[in-house]
């Protein structure tokens, strides 16, 4: 959830003076940062790098973590980075989180204003305080790009640590601005910081995916020092229906209509918040017609927030040089047809032209890719793409009535589509998906995966295995996939019956194993599914490939 703040004047938001709004989720992300955390206390650094597609929670996971937080020889520097940001707002910024929350965290009266903070914060930590002062006088100078300036601003962390044997703990959102503050090297500069420093941890944030990872990459991939790469998920299946029902429960809405708008927002956050705050403000049951209104005013109307949020976004891309062709190629994929063959097909181009184009797309962070896949990440956005930015370019009519019943109506199609494909079983909608194999390849988090085409597919029974009641073979002539559909808590006793089943077919090429679960799998589970060479997909592995495919996800 988005996290409204409370700005202390001069030095824009700091975590100490958020407002305690619920946070919902994420515990995996907050279990990390905890222990990073602790971690630097006993002389154990590891930095962390925290990347994923805008709105989908980092800053708000961060600072609900920082809010929650309290340990007075830890010190947190939170600083949300901008384009327009110069070096000298950057660094008075960060020189005035540093003073204010170190007499916040020493319980010292305080002000915003900064030559009364340096004054106060003197009589504890002179030395901090003098380098401080050397700092602000050489921004006034005209020699700001000389080669330590992000040195010396980072070593005040040092200097405090001295002083006071606090440790630093900065937080750098959106940091790949820091390469627009107008500093020379300054990824060197913070590279050599990130070696020599020993008691400051830093926790950078980037919603610049494909930039972020080439930062790191190419500019900090460090021997000591480095970032620990976590990219951040929408919510899951479960926490997406919780949240829903936590938000909702005062409202009466049906479950096949809770189930899709699971499936439609795809568990970003910020789209649910949307969705919940449209929701929240009728008194009338939700049912397929009410959910289609909404939806309508939301993506269709003029001033729908998403509809704004969108065309903004298309805006942008219509300043770039190939602006046509790359709406023409968002398009497309949102219209399922994602692969690079089919584009091709489709658009009569090369397909290196096409890849050029795609690539640049994904340096954009406007789409990614899995294998042969090309995807856009938000689904909201691919489904106003699709259907209400093309439809208006396409139509024939200005009836802008007429537009809006044509766009109801789809909703209204799309939504019974949806409850249509998840009345049927997890096993029969996984038989539909082995059908659209064609030998694509995918990469499922860090393995990569050939979906072949098969020849047969059919249900299979495990007779002599009592907690592995139904699956699925499917046959290629090349290889063997064999499944087992597990809707309850997977055991190391189920990978191992499941192992033993499989060996009962025989079979001279290659062969790949599949549990399929609708829980969290235990790390000592994976571990048995490791040794037996089994892979264990939950609901969300099957339903990112549903998505490959543009079909209905399965919410169970």
């Amino acid at each position: 959830m988005a996290v409204r703040f409370r700005s202390p004047a001069l030095y824009g938001h700091t975590f100490l003076e958020m407002s305690r709004v619920e946070f919902f989720g994420r515990k995996d992300y907050l279990n990390i940062l905890e222990k990073r955390i602790k971690a630097i206390k006993d002389g154990y650094r590891q930095n962390v790098a925290i990347i994923g597609d805008l709105g989908i929670g980092k800053t708000s996971t961060v600072l609900n973590f920082l809010n929650q937080f309290n340990d007075p020889l830890i010190l947190p520097l939170y600083l949300e980075l901008r384009p327009e940001f110069s070096y000298e707002q950057f660094a008075r910024k960060f020189i005035g989180i540093l003073l204010y929350n170190f007499l916040e965290n020493s319980n010292i009266a305080r002000s915003v204003d900064l030559d009364f903070l340096i004054s106060k914060a003197n009589k504890f930590i002179p030395k901090t305080t003098d380098a401080i002062k050397i700092i602000l006088n050489s921004l006034k100078t005209k020699r700001k790009n000389k080669e330590n300036a992000f040195i010396q601003l980072l070593s005040l962390c040092d200097i405090l640590y001295s002083e006071t044997g606090k440790s630093c703990v900065i937080i750098f959102d959106e940091f790949h601005y820091l390469g627009t503050l107008g500093i020379k090297y300054i990824y060197k500069q913070f590279s050599k910081m990130l070696m020599i420093q020993k008691n400051a941890l830093y926790i950078i944030l980037s919603s610049a995916k494909f930039k972020a990872k080439k930062i790191l990459s190419s500019h900090l991939a460090l021997l000591f020092g480095n970032f620990e790469l976590i990219e951040m998920s929408p919510f899951d299946l479960k926490t997406t229906e919780a949240f829903l029902k936590h938000y909702l429960s005062h409202l009466k809405i049906e479950k096949s209509i809770l189930d899709f708008i699971i499936h439609f927002t795809g568990g970003y956050p910020l789209n649910l918040k949307i969705i919940i705050d449209s929701l929240s403000g009728t008194s009338e049951s939700i049912n397929k017609k009410k959910l289609a209104e909404i939806i309508q005013d939301l993506l269709f109307v003029e001033s729908g927030i998403f509809n704004q949020r969108f065309n903004n976004y298309i805006s942008r891309l219509a300043n770039l040089k190939l602006a046509q062709d790359y709406q023409a190629l968002l398009y497309l994929i949102a219209d399922g047809q994602n692969r690079l063959k089919d584009i091709a097909l489709k658009l009569h181009k090369p397909k290196t032209q096409i890849l050029s184009r795609l690539n640049s797309l994904i340096e954009y962070d406007v789409i990614s890719k899995s294998g042969d896949f090309f995807v856009i990440c938000d689904r909201v956005f691919s489904f106003w793409l699709r259907f209400v930015y093309q439809e208006k370019l396409d139509s024939l009519t200005f009836n802008t009535e007429e537009q809006k019943k044509n766009f109801r109506e789809r909703i209204e199609e799309k939504i019974e589509q949806f409850i249509m494909a998840n009345r049927k079983t997890v096993l029969e909608r996984t038989i539909e998906l082995l059908r659209h194999f064609e030998n694509e390849l995918i990469q499922m988090r860090t393995k990569k995966i050939r979906l072949v085409h098969f020849h047969e597919v059919k249900t299979l029974s495990f007779t002599h295995c009592s907690r592995l009641s139904e699956g699925l073979l499917g046959r290629s002539k090349d290889s063997l996939w064999i499944m087992a559909i597990k809707p309850d808590t997977l055991t190391e006793k189920d990978i191992a019956d499941f192992a033993s089943q499989c060996q009962r077919f025989r079979y001279s090429k290659p062969s790949r194993k599949v549990i399929i679960t609708n829980c969290e799998v235990d790390s000592n589970v994976k571990l048995k599914a490791m040794e037996e060479k089994v892979l264990t997909w939950n609901l969300d592995d099957l339903n990112f490939i549903f998505d490959l495919y543009n079909k209905p996800r399965v919410v169970p």
